[in-house]
């Protein structure tokens, strides 16, 4: 059945709450709010009792899919199952409670935590030192090019462009024309990987730094990095790596020895947050050496004294690029970070990655057939198919497709990315899991591609079976109505 509006469950004189009485005087609005900011009438809420709110929102939420309900296989996202432990800790009050104006005194757990999360993640990455502070993995990687053009500021030059390899995140160029540099793509070659060629020719004096992902957007690892990275440094530029694939190098390779100079975390996406639909997401940054001076203020300081630890905040930085947030970062998902990495170790860091790489594999061995690859096997974790088969041969699209998986419980992937792949199908399932539910997936995926060779016009119809059907989503996005009535 249709779930009704909140709205249209509203009747007169219904209410799901009850108040003290006020125990302070009443002050009139007027007398402490300007006339600008005070209603003419009443907001039009809904008035429904507090059992009818409840079970509207369980409906919805039964309705909605999520992490614990079912698989993601969101490729180049990361939206892997996340340990409830995570959220435990998290939740503890000397964490929950705390607020950001409290003095260091009293706030020395908190600290210690943040400072040893950042010597956890150098470790991880071989960098030198990392900041808690970007918001996100776009709020990193404009911190991380913030750092890059003081670097080269302080070096006396005013480099004006930053390569980006065309398989790249969308949010790199963006980053970097938020910067202010003037953005040259770099090609990939036959086997999607960076192509040196193409890259020796856009390299010259005003070159800033060079973007790369590694493994990179279509799943392959870049096995000429070092080389990449001698041609970037020799030309006087910095090596920039965008890590929101760190879920395939875990213990097993690090950017610092590649010879990136900075590389940013997704901390929610590796380290494991919740954070489909807009958030929350946290964003470090690692750098070389040579970038230290210009990190974000504050940094959080260790100072050993007899009798014991201290922990402070510092903003006794005078090249620092400054502020990129208030406060700290997002502690909520730094701690859950923490507990993850605390938790597995660094033995058990290099399995999630083990399990990530051969989870990608076996499932691609399942798909190759009725699914074109464009590029070559193996990948890391995650890979990226093509659904051009189907349309040239039954005109029915990726999208279709996709939204077909919706009719037997199955979150769609990431489709029509990276732009490099026609009829893109990016698939990345984790390390979270389980063989059998790598199994239904692939034998439901491939059933889709038999129903779009037998019996089309179903799969340009999908889905069938949820509560809104397919949207017009070039309309919605164009039209955005969040009205409720």
């Amino acid at each position: 059945m249709k779930e009704k509006l909140i709205f249209d469950l509203s009747r007169e004189g219904r209410k799901g709450y009850s108040l003290s009485a006020n125990d302070v005087p009443d002050v009139p609005l007027d007398t402490i709010l300007p006339s600008n900011s005070l209603r003419s009438e009443p907001a039009s809420l809904p008035e429904i009792s507090e059992s009818e709110v409840v079970r509207h929102f369980v409906r919805l939420s039964n309705m909605n899919f999520h992490v614990d309900k079912g698989m993601y296989p969101l490729g180049s996202c990361t939206m892997k199952y996340n340990p409830k432990i995570n959220d435990y800790t998290c939740s503890l009050p000397g964490f929950s409670t705390l607020h950001p104006l409290q003095p260091s005194e009293t706030t020395q757990g908190a600290l210690q935590l943040m400072y040893e999360l950042t010597e956890m993640l150098s470790e991880i990455a071989g960098m030198a030192a990392v900041t808690l502070q970007p918001a996100a993995g776009a709020h990193g990687e404009l911190t991380g090019i913030l750092l890059i053009k003081r670097y080269h500021e302080s070096m006396g030059s005013k480099r004006q462009k930053l390569l980006v390899v065309d398989s790249a995140h969308g949010t790199n160029p963006a980053s970097a024309a938020l910067a202010g540099y003037e953005i040259i793509s770099v090609a990939s070659n036959a086997d999607g990987r960076t192509d040196l060629d193409d890259l020796a020719r856009k390299l010259d004096g005003d070159v800033a730094a060079l973007m790369l992902t590694n493994p990179n957007t279509i799943g392959v690892f870049e096995k000429d990095i070092v080389r990449i990275a001698k041609m970037v440094h020799d030309n006087g530029s910095l090596l920039y790596m965008d890590g929101a694939n760190m879920n395939a190098l875990l213990g097993i390779s690090r950017p610092g020895d590649m010879g990136f100079d900075v590389v940013h975390y997704n901390l929610h996406k590796t380290f494991s947050t919740p954070h489909g639909g807009g958030g929350p997401g946290s964003g470090p940054v690692g750098v070389c050496e040579k970038l230290l001076p210009f990190l974000p203020v504050p940094i959080v300081e260790k100072q050993e004294t007899p009798e014991g630890n201290v922990y402070r905040l510092s903003c006794n930085r005078p090249e620092s690029i400054g502020r990129m947030m208030n406060f700290y970062g997002n502690f909520g998902v730094l701690v859950r970070a923490y507990t993850y990495i605390r938790m597995l170790g660094a033995d058990g860091l290099r399995m999630v990655s083990e399990n990530a790489i051969i989870n990608a594999n076996y499932l691609l061995s399942l798909l190759g057939e009725k699914f074109d690859l464009p590029y070559p096997k193996p990948v890391m974790h995650e890979f990226c198919l093509s659904g051009d088969r189907q349309k040239k041969a039954h005109g029915v699209r990726t999208l279709d497709m996709a939204k077909r998986l919706l009719d037997y419980g199955f979150h769609a992937p990431t489709i029509y990315f990276p732009l490099i792949v026609s009829e893109a199908l990016m698939i990345e399932p984790t390390e979270t899991e389980s063989k059998e539910t790598l199994d239904t997936f692939a034998e439901v995926l491939n059933r889709i591609a038999d129903e779009a060779a037998s019996d089309p016009a179903l799969v340009l119809s999908a889905p069938l079976t949820t509560p809104v059907k397919r949207l017009d989503e070039a309309q919605a996005s164009r039209q955005l109505n969040i009205c409720c009535r």
